[in-house]
């Protein structure tokens, strides 16, 4: 069995700006290199070229001097003359026949003699070729006279090795220098990219020295470069829902520790009480009675928190199938009917409601979580209050109860978990203040809201549902 290969960690930014920028210049610098290059050999072929178009044009003054061929040695001597003070030059002329009428001292020529003839010299056309180690550059020309057919045929020739040692020479300095300025720009670019990056590293430092005791500080976005701005504030955003979900947890700790210390507390006092002495059956069997009870009370706050769990952990799906709210309410009326007219509280609906895509059961623990609340806080001789109603693809429900004003800086906070307005931590057997976390829990899982108002003395608690359709259909 192979082992798992460790995944290769990606290349740096510096590393890869570095290489893209070192690739980019060097590329740049290249071009630019065959350009100047290309540049100067062009420049060397005119040069010649316009060289040899003197050369041609005093050739042809010396024919026109004297072109008669009885004349051949006065002809020779203009023709020798022609190219005095040129040097690295040279020349053959033919006459109409092939017959050669003078040829210069220097390399063979007839290397080029069947190129076909132009009536001038131009530096794309001249042709380049080697004699005894020697580079030359050369044409055939055609020169006329009065419009007649050419009576002569004339090949000229520069050499080209001074043009060639400077181009070699100008292309390993050229090169040379490239290379050079190739390494001082990927230099460069490595520098300007390591000091780019300071603020980063900067950001790592202050991050570094963020622990769980200083989730409070927060980084500057306006200390830092623009292109940062957002990564900073998005780090910021982060570490106030890590502070929140932070603080949330510390107290939901201590939250619990304190609702499961009660009833520990409880059991414990009681053990020790029934076990100080010897009683009777009658005397145990209300122990045992009242140990049930605590049993009961720490058990239903066990189930609600790992319900809880779920729903944070999005473990909790909901089992869609179509649900009758006015039904719901109605039975939940009947369930708490007997607690309610104990307590001098009346129910009441109002409105109705179409059917609901939802999960029966999670809706049922949600209003009987609130209907129980509201009768627990509703003076006797008043009334509880659902209202359903359904407007724009959404169902309303309001569970109303008139009751003591709730300060607004409590109405947010009110499905905070073991959230009390009353700063003291009695509950008198209320439970443990998880009701409107789940909720609020409930009503999330469904991709609704739920806002707690307080309307004219009455506390409010409207669900908004959206209206599903059943994909069964």
């Amino acid at each position: 069995m192979s082992a798992e290969r460790t995944p290769r960690r990606p290349a740096s930014l510096a590393l890869r700006v570095t290489v893209f920028i070192g690739i980019a210049t060097t590329l740049i610098f290249l071009v630019f290199g065959w350009i100047v290059e290309r540049s100067i050999e062009h420049h060397f072929a005119e040069q010649d070229a316009d060289e040899l178009r003197v050369v041609v044009a005093a050739i042809r003054h010396a024919l026109l001097e004297g072109p008669s061929e009885r004349d051949e040695a006065s002809l020779q001597k203009r023709l020798a003359g022609a190219v005095s003070g040129h040097h690295g030059v040279f020349f053959s002329v033919a006459d109409a026949s092939g017959k050669q009428v003078y040829a210069s001292p220097g390399p063979d020529l007839s290397e080029i003699s069947k190129l076909a003839p132009v009536s001038h010299v131009d530096a794309n056309a001249l042709f380049v070729w080697q004699d005894q180690q020697k580079t030359y550059r050369g044409a055939v020309v055609r020169i006329e006279f009065d419009g007649h057919v050419v009576p002569y045929t004339v090949i000229v020739a520069a050499a080209m090795d001074f043009h060639l040692h400077y181009l070699m020479s100008f292309q390993r300095t050229l090169w040379l220098a490239t290379l050079l300025a190739s390494f001082a720009a990927i230099l460069a670019a490595w520098l300007a990219v390591y000091q780019g990056h300071s603020p980063l590293r900067g950001l790592s430092s202050k991050i570094r020295g963020i622990s769980s005791d200083r989730l409070h500080l927060r980084l500057a976005s306006n200390q830092v470069p623009i292109e940062l701005a957002e990564l900073v504030e998005s780090f910021n955003a982060m570490l106030q829902r890590i502070e929140d979900g932070f603080r949330r947890l510390s107290n939901f700790s201590a939250d619990i520790a304190h609702e499961l210390r009660t009833p520990v507390t409880n059991l414990t006092t009681q053990t020790q009480v029934v076990l100080s002495k010897a009683r009777s059956i009658e005397e145990y069997r209300e122990i045992l009675y009242s140990n049930l009870e605590e049993y009961e009370r720490m058990a239903k706050m066990i189930g609600d928190m790992l319900f809880l769990a779920q729903t944070d952990n999005l473990l909790l799906k909901p089992e869609r199938s179509s649900v009758d709210l006015v039904a719901e309410v109605q039975a939940l009326f009947d369930y708490f009917e007997a607690w309610a007219e104990e307590r001098g509280v009346s129910l009441r609906l109002d409105g109705s409601a179409p059917a609901l895509q939802g999960d029966r059961l999670m809706l049922r623990r949600a209003l009987s979580n609130l209907l129980s609340n509201a009768i627990r806080h509703t003076t006797p001789g008043q009334s509880v209050t659902i209202s359903l109603a359904s407007e724009n693809n959404l169902v309303r429900i309001r569970v109303e109860n008139p009751g003591s004003d709730i300060p607004p800086e409590h109405l947010s906070r009110l499905f905070d978990r073991f959230y009390r307005v009353d700063p003291s931590r009695q509950r008198k057997g209320d439970g443990a203040g998880l009701g409107l976390s789940i909720v609020k829990s409930i009503i999330d899982a469904h991709e609704g809201r739920i806002v707690a108002m307080c309307v004219n003395g009455r506390a409010v608690f409207e669900i908004a549902l959206p209206q599903v359709e059943d994909s069964t259909d």
